[in-house]
């Protein structure tokens, strides 16, 4: 047991005693009751100038090794997502050399990955609320389809800021969104993703109102359920997710992208009817998640909802308000677990959350049996905390 001293609220100081992973069991084929992909982040050169602005310089080993150990666990990767800090220091350049990168560590793994195709290589000049704009965003969002297939991935059509300042109606959602799966050569993965998430998309499918942009957004998948694999839903509302999921065609999944509610989304069987998962959560969890999916094929949903619901406490703190920013613990659990060389990321965003919240993380991470590698993380959490000014 490896103990270390740890700083609370109050300005005092805690020990936390880490006692190693809890025994996870890494699959020994595919999972079958579930379609489970985990968002990962990128890491940056321990070199890099990973300033605010500046070109995402990325270390490539490092960032493929996280994607190696996710697929080990049975769990697909979404690639170049939000995690991955799409329009949070992630430029495009760098966005189509990680798509491919990773695309070919897939084929020699026997992974599954799907990738996002976005529009954020178009200037946001160029996404005026017309028919220009309209069309410059579809461009741009066929341009990134035809870059994900070419890699050999999956599509995931993420949303786009460029079309939320374009758009002017549910009709012009409809119409780029149509556009963009014609383009596309198989069903795809739509991915709503809500302005807790980027604030950027708020009325996203054409209006604040829940109900009416849910009614848009079925639409849309109703009149293209054949070009449509799933949705990925990221609005943290089980409620809203269970009645989504009760209405889309046949044939269509529900990704839950709900990192506060995923326990119970996975598991729900009243029916048989369960959501399928995309979520950046399990890419701190990925031991947890494997195991209690691998419960599920098994048809034991008991103990994959204790092992889930176990981690639940760690999703939440890492989503917490303002959510755009769990990238942050994402990479801080990650670094504290040796998977990346240094606690940094790309746009400078490793002081997106504070001190408090990441200590708070790793004693969550300790709970749910988390962390791999007591020693390591307790070096250099203390190291980490002398360098911010407090040690014990």
């Amino acid at each position: 047991m490896t103990r270390v001293a740890l700083p609370t609220e109050s300005g005092g100081s805690r020990v936390l005693e880490l006692t190693g992973p809890r025994d996870w069991v890494r699959p020994d084929g595919p999972i079958t009751s579930r379609v489970a992909y985990a968002a990962a982040h990128v890491v940056p050169r321990v070199l890099a100038d990973s300033t605010p602005g500046a070109p995402a310089d990325v270390d490539w080993a490092a960032t493929l090794e996280l994607r190696r150990d996710l697929w080990s666990w049975g769990l697909g990767v979404a690639e170049a997502m939000d995690t991955a800090q799409r329009g949070m220091g992630l430029d495009w350049a760098a966005t189509r050399e990680l798509i491919e990168r990773s695309a070919a560590e897939a084929q020699r793994a026997g992974g599954r990955i799907a990738s996002g195709a976005g529009t954020d290589q178009l200037e946001p000049a160029r996404a005026t609320p017309d028919a220009d704009g309209l069309r410059a965003v579809t461009a741009a969002y066929t341009e990134q389809v035809k870059v994900v297939e070419a890699a050999g991935s999956g599509v995931i059509v993420m949303a786009s800021r460029a079309l939320a300042r374009a758009a002017t109606s549910p009709a012009d959602y409809l119409r780029v969104y149509e556009d963009v799966l014609d383009a596309a050569s198989g069903p795809v993965i739509l991915h709503w993703l809500g302005e807790m998430f980027d604030p950027e998309l708020a009325g996203y499918w054409g209006s604040r109102d829940l109900d009416a942009a849910t009614d848009s957004f079925l639409d849309l998948v109703t009149r293209n359920a054949r070009r449509v694999d799933g949705v990925k839903v990221s609005l943290l509302d089980a409620d809203h997710e269970r009645r989504l999921r009760r209405a889309l065609p046949e044939g269509v999944r529900l990704y839950t992208g709900d990192d506060f509610n995923y326990p119970e989304l996975i598991c729900d069987d009243e029916e048989g009817v369960h959501s399928d998962a995309l979520l950046g959560i399990f890419a701190a969890i990925a031991p947890a998640a494997s195991t209690a999916l691998q419960a599920l094929d098994r048809g034991d949903v008991a103990t994959a909802r204790e092992i889930l619901e176990s981690t639940r406490a760690l999703g939440r703190h890492v989503f917490a308000a303002p959510t755009r920013f769990y990238k942050t613990g994402i990479a801080f659990l990650a670094w504290l677990n040796g998977r990346q060389p240094g606690f940094s990321m790309v746009g400078g965003l490793s002081t997106g959350r504070s001190v408090l919240h990441l200590v708070r993380a790793l004693e969550l991470a300790e709970e749910a049996g988390l962390v791999a590698e007591p020693e390591l993380a307790a070096r250099r959490v203390t190291a980490w905390l002398a360098a911010n000014g407090w040690e014990a």
